[in-house]
């Protein structure tokens, strides 16, 4: 990770709690999908399904994620973390709140514990926000990663408050539109705001500095941001006060169109690359990719199709394709240096130390990776053709994935400092 500031990272004790966590609950979604298969069936809105997704969203996607942004984002914008203090309170209110929710939904317990939950996760988003707003306001050197990250907090605070919204109506009814409709709208400030924009703005940073490539195509750095947003803006807007119509095609081109520039400035750094040679992790980066692209083609089948599976496969992609594809693979490019900035960097020179490849279990990585790329696709087709053995199956091999996973973020986290490697 050659050109990293590694003097303003923040202490350890505002990072890895966040890998550990969600470590912890990526194998507890592995686990709800093994032993209840048959929430992968039928309507979306169900309590299991709610259950699954939520720990996919916060419990997994949120909270690597939060961890890793306050690790890069001082790297970034070269200056140090607002507050370590901030940091920690998201990460308490982010996993209390992601577990009272959770079980709110599996249970399907309407009332203060899943109100209670939406609440803390609001005000870990608020916490983030400030944390976010505070390092990459003043960021003068990268504009354009700072606009992603600030926004991306934006709405994963939108995203929060909509959610609380719907946990209130289910005890205390008061929307007078449909609620799904709502829930539609909390989805996507999710999914296209919080996640799409954080993901496109950190790696436009973190690309060319693993591959050793660089862009001179800014603007389309900026087109992205300006069609994703307006894009997401106007699906907002449009579906609260008209509902989803037909026009979510010409919001979604938008967005579309936003990924399509900000994929374009990937490729454009990965054709002028001094690093030939591609590391194992960026290949988890190729099946994000294209199974955000699979997704964004699954929406029209959603919108005309009366098989609610088609829902579910969207957000088997979307969550389990491309978060968790990315989260796997960049895990172990980002966790085991921050680990050995702490335990190493002020030996650097001094002796013969170990690198920060060298923190993870390779070949345990590997393995992860080969039951990854058969447990998607697997899934995918046990729920396209009704097949509960299927999916059972595939559960099997998350279950794998997340153990696997969960033992090579312990092994980096628990590494004790040794010298003469």
């Amino acid at each position: 990770m050659a050109g990293i500031n590694i003097g303003k990272a923040p202490k350890n004790n505002a990072v890895l709690p966040f890998y550990g966590t969600g470590a912890i609950f990526f194998l507890a979604l592995t686990l709800m999908i093994l032993f209840c298969p048959a929430a992968l069936e039928g309507h979306y809105f169900q309590p299991h399904l709610l259950a699954i997704v939520h720990t996919a969203a916060l419990g997994w996607g949120t909270m690597v994620i939060f961890g890793a942004s306050y690790q890069l984002l001082p790297v970034i914008c070269e200056k140090e973390l607002y507050s370590t203090s901030i940091a920690l309170l998201s990460y308490f209110f982010l996993a209390s709140g992601a577990t009272f929710l959770i079980l709110s939904f599996w249970f399907f317990r309407t009332g203060m514990i899943m109100i209670g939950g939406g609440s803390l996760i609001l005000i870990a988003a608020l916490f983030y926000l400030l944390n976010a707003w505070k390092t990459a306001g003043s960021c003068k050197k990268y504009s354009v990663q700072r606009c992603f990250i600030i926004s991306s907090a934006i709405w994963l605070v939108v995203t929060a408050c909509l959610g609380l919204v719907l946990a209130v109506n289910l005890r205390y009814p008061f929307i007078t539109g449909s609620h799904l409709e709502i829930l539609k709208l909390h989805a996507h400030a999710g999914l296209a705001g919080w996640f799409l924009q954080l993901i496109a703005g950190v790696s436009t940073k973190l690309v060319p500095m693993f591959l050793l490539g660089k862009s001179e195509k800014d603007k389309l750095l900026r087109w992205a941001f300006l069609l994703q947003n307006t894009g997401l803006i106007a699906f907002i807007l449009d579906g609260y006060f008209n509902g989803i119509t037909w026009r979510v095609f010409l919001y979604e081109g938008m967005v579309v169109a936003g990924v399509m520039a900000w994929l374009a400035y990937l490729t454009d750094v990965y054709r002028n690359r001094v690093k030939k040679k591609i590391d194992f992790q960026m290949k988890y980066v190729g099946i994000s990719i294209l199974a955000l692209l699979i997704s964004f083609l699954l929406i029209p089948a959603i919108y005309y199709g009366a098989d609610h599976h088609w829902a579910i496969v969207y957000g088997v992609f979307v969550f389990l394709g491309w978060i968790s594809a990315i989260l796997l693979g960049m895990t172990f490019k980002t966790l085991p240096f921050i680990v050995w900035n702490e335990r190493y960097k002020n030996l650097n020179g001094k002796g013969k130390i170990p690198m920060p490849k060298q923190l993870y279990k390779e070949n345990v990585l590997n393995w992860q990776f080969r039951c990854y790329v058969v447990a998607l696709p697997l899934l995918v087709l046990g729920i396209y053709m009704h097949t509960g053995t299927m999916v059972r199956l595939s559960g099997i091999i998350w279950v794998m994935v997340a153990v696997l996973y969960a033992y090579n973020v312990a092994v980096v986290i628990f590494h004790k400092r040794r010298m003469g490697i």
